[in-house]
């Protein structure tokens, strides 16, 4: 299993931009909101309020917020992008690989970026949305 490194830079509306590292083992959906709280924790302690923005500086994985409560959501997810996206359509970008093209395709469907309400230290996402990154 090959772990992929993937960097983002975080920005909170009064302070300089910080980044954050996440490794994953390959495609799928990951949930990175406990990464991103600890990272925003440790970079802005005692910041109660503002807006976290994320940026993702790499084009083959996309962000997105979407619910929790049931982990099928992200196996439905990854059906319905295959679906949408198929490996074996004949693209002709393919210098990185078979898989380069719906990965950049896919990523631009999903975005790149996310703004998220900071409130009491903690990302403001309600009971069970969280951020969610797609190595595709």
């Amino acid at each position: 299993m090959k772990l992929l490194s993937y960097d983002f830079s975080l920005t909170q509306t009064t302070k300089k931009p910080f980044n954050l590292t996440i490794q994953t083992p390959g495609r799928g959906y990951y949930l990175i909101t406990d990464r991103i709280e600890q990272a925003v924790a440790e970079a802005l302690p005692g910041v109660e309020a503002g807006l976290l923005h994320v940026f993702l500086r790499h084009s083959s994985v996309g962000l997105t917020i979407n619910e929790n409560a049931d982990p099928t959501v992200r196996e439905d997810f990854k059906r319905f992008e295959e679906h949408l996206v198929p490996r074996d359509f004949p693209f002709h970008l393919n210098y990185e690989g078979d898989d380069d093209m719906p990965a950049n395709i896919k990523s631009s469907l999903l975005g790149c970026q996310l703004t998220i309400l900071v409130s009491e230290g903690r990302l403001a996402l309600g009971i069970i949305l969280r951020p969610i990154a797609d190595q595709v």
